[in-house]
């Protein structure tokens, strides 16, 4: 539903947080948000679910620093990530009437530590520990050990540098980790199985020798955004989790004067990938844009952002409504809404990403076991027709 960017930007050679996070639900998101002396920050976490958004802010004794990280849980929990030297401490904020309260979740002892996008299960964090030619997985908080708090444990090593970071079911059983091979160089989106101790198989395989990356998936439908140089320059790309189709770049999506991110799906469109709303981000010379795109469609609508949009965030509603996160002077908490068209796909449109992962799935049948990833081949670099 939502793409999250969780590492911290550099502006002018100074560390800022990213814009926000948004919880798997949309219920919650949280952000950093500056103090009243300079260069001091504090968390803040926005109530999404309800009629009306509002924050609560998140102050402790001490200011936080701006590389800290953040995620929002279903159950309105701020997961706090901070660096103090070499090791990183873990640590759950809530609010407690007037003050802040703070659970101590463990430490991890690596030089490097980023954590993940919210796992759709809304109660569990992941984070990526790169080392000398492998990464680490550990789950942060929501596994086994660390008694009822559920601290830091390390689920797998991983061979080369993986980043990213996109959940392929809705039970957060599948990560999809974009992996830097330490022979050649070139980049290959993996799929990591939690169930089974974090065992890898190929995702994108476009070809041989090009780079091959996911943006962002909805595990609902299985519809994925990929971006890849297999015609020689990067490109934005389409396929769906379980078809054996291959991915597909649309031309409309390559704009010459701006770079295209995708950075929310809309839910809910369970049976029909192609018919999934996509949120674009669109920056170029005249600053940041929002683009709307659906795989059935031909068309790249794009839309003038709100003022004080908290570019990059963003979710949609299952009944197609972009919501946008903004922050003014005037308006410390708001949420622009923008209603798009419904579209319906044409005749003849895929619908086998859902038949690959198990009948009655989203029909109230139980969860159907997650569909084992198909490497995306031969892809068309032409116009997707």
């Amino acid at each position: 539903m939502t793409a999250c960017v969780l590492e911290t930007t550099m502006d002018g050679g100074t560390a800022r947080p990213a814009p926000m996070t948004i919880s798997a639900d949309g219920g919650y998101a949280a952000r950093l948000v500056t103090g009243a002396e300079p260069g001091s920050w504090y968390p803040e976490r926005w109530t999404l679910g309800g009629p009306e958004p509002y924050a609560v802010p998140l102050p402790l004794s001490q200011p936080e620093e701006p590389d800290s990280d953040l995620l929002p849980f279903a159950d309105g929990r701020v997961l706090i990530r901070r660096r103090v030297a070499d090791r990183h401490n873990i640590a759950l904020l809530y609010p407690t009437g007037p003050g802040t309260g703070e659970l101590p979740l463990g430490t991890v002892e690596r030089e490097r530590l980023t954590l993940l996008p919210p796992s759709p299960c809304g109660s569990a964090a992941y984070a990526l520990a790169p080392g000398d030619g492998t990464t680490e997985l550990w789950r942060v908080h929501g596994g086994s050990s660390g008694g009822p708090s559920g601290g830091p444990e390390r689920i797998t090593e991983l061979p080369g540098l993986c980043t990213g970071g996109a959940w392929l079911d809705r039970t957060g059983q599948l990560l999809a980790l974009d992996r830097e091979s330490a022979d050649d160089g070139r980049v290959k989106a993996v799929a990591v199985d939690l169930a089974r101790g974090g065992e890898t198989s190929p995702l994108l395989q476009i070809t041989e020798e090009s780079n091959d990356r996911l943006l962002l998936a909805d595990p609902g439908s299985g519809l994925l955004l990929v971006r890849s140089d297999a015609a020689g320059h990067d490109r934005l790309g389409w396929g769906v989790l379980g078809s054996t189709r291959p991915v597909r770049f649309p031309e409309v999506l390559r704009l010459a004067d701006a770079a295209v991110t995708p950075f929310a799906v809309q839910p809910g469109q369970v049976l029909m990938p192609e018919s999934c709303a996509v949120a674009l981000r669109i920056d170029g010379a005249g600053g940041s844009r929002i683009g709307v795109w659906r795989p059935s469609g031909r068309q790249l609508h794009q839309l003038a952002t709100p003022e004080g949009w908290l570019a990059g965030t963003g979710l949609w509603t299952r009944e197609g409504e972009l919501r946008l996160p903004y922050a003014t002077v005037d308006v410390r908490c708001g949420v622009a809404r923008v209603a798009v068209p419904d579209a319906e796909a044409p005749a003849g449109a895929v619908r086998s990403g859902a038949a690959g992962r198990g009948a009655g799935a989203g029909a109230g049948a139980g969860a159907p076991a997650p569909a084992r990833p198909v490497p995306l081949q031969e892809a068309p670099l032409a116009k997707a027709q």
